[in-house]
């Protein structure tokens, strides 16, 4: 049972949703079966799905009268055949909300996702039929280059500059890292990069924490 609704608009607007649509959903909850009803209202419009809450021994829903992401519903659009769970999948991910083991799977096994947990993006399949340029951009923003990419950058500000500290590599390559990737995420990677080039024999850290070439 519905207790409490929060977070909806209440214009037509720019295609927000209206006082007599929200009632409808609230309708749909208290008539049974009504959560998967409301999904697919939000669904049909392309909104955000709706948010659940079930803390305090409540149930709290944020529904969302608007498209905050134009990108997401064009592939509602160009993707119909879609199960209704795939789409709660996909939206959690474009929310960047934590998805379970089993539904990184079933994304990843049907080619909707790339990337690893808890780093996962749109894939290449779902973007193409686009044709969207920003999503593009996105995509390989995302996805990022492979380590043979970032180590010969390293290794080249080495060889120009003699030498690189920390701090210097991680501003060679900060923002050239996949964006998925968060702070913590980011300087891991850097940490691994630089002990496999050492492992390499590419690289070594002097005593005063100064990457150099190997000689």
């Amino acid at each position: 049972m519905l207790t409490t609704i929060s977070s909806c608009q209440s214009t037509r607007r720019g295609g927000q949703i209206a006082p007599a649509q929200i009632v409808e959903c609230v309708r749909f909850v208290q008539q049974g079966g009504g959560i998967r009803k409301i999904f697919n209202y939000q669904r049909q419009r392309f909104f955000p799905l709706p948010d659940f809450d079930l803390s305090d021994g409540k149930v709290k829903v944020t529904i969302t009268g608007k498209i905050l992401n134009e990108d997401f519903a064009h592939i509602l659009v160009k993707n119909p055949q879609l199960s209704l769970h795939d789409i709660i999948m996909l939206d959690k991910v474009q929310k960047r909300i934590i998805i379970s083991d089993d539904e990184y799977k079933h994304l990843k096994k049907i080619g909707l996702v790339e990337g690893r947990k808890p780093n996962i993006f749109l894939s290449k399949n779902v973007i193409i039929p686009l044709n969207d340029d920003s999503l593009k951009s996105e995509y390989i923003r995302n996805k990022g280059f492979d380590d043979t990419y970032y180590k010969n950058l390293i290794v080249e500000y080495i060889i120009k500059w003699n030498e690189a500290s920390r701090k210097q590599i991680e501003n060679l390559l900060w923002d050239k890292l996949s964006d998925v990737l968060d702070e913590n995420s980011k300087s891991h990677k850097i940490k691994n990069l630089l002990q496999s080039l050492k492992k390499d024999d590419k690289i070594a850290l002097t005593a005063g924490r100064k990457w150099i070439l190997k000689a």
